[in-house]
């Protein structure tokens, strides 16, 4: 399990980049509010970490990829409640940067993610 979380957090590494990149974009250039950023950017890297994961950290094959991907999504979109609520408490209630609001919120929900996963999806 060690071994199985390194990789998912090498995974999530990777994530980071997209989840951080779409949200700039998203919040910075289309000036779309912060949540709504945050959110198209955590939806987008679960989904590219779904198939990391899938694929190098899990070594899954089961076949009805569908359903595995929807418990993967249920379980993210939890995770995304924990992180906005996260960037809420810290940015809106204790006036910390966004940014770093969202990077400890990301740290937060890679347990929930794993655990989660672990358990349930892979």
């Amino acid at each position: 399990m060690i071994e199985q979380f390194i990789k998912f957090c090498i995974v999530g590494g990777s994530g980071v980049f997209v989840d951080f990149g779409i949200t700039y974009l998203s919040k910075e250039l289309l000036h779309l509010n912060k949540y709504v950023a945050n959110s198209l950017g955590f939806l987008l890297a679960a989904s590219t970490n779904y198939v990391l994961n899938r694929i190098w950290t899990f070594h899954n094959e089961d076949p009805d990829i569908a359903s595995q991907y929807l418990r993967f999504l249920g379980i993210a979109l939890i995770g995304l409640a924990i992180n906005n609520l996260t960037i809420y408490l810290l940015n809106d209630r204790f006036k910390l940067n966004f940014y770093l609001s969202k990077l400890f919120a990301i740290g937060v929900v890679t347990f929930w993610n794993f655990f989660m996963n672990y358990l349930f999806n892979f």
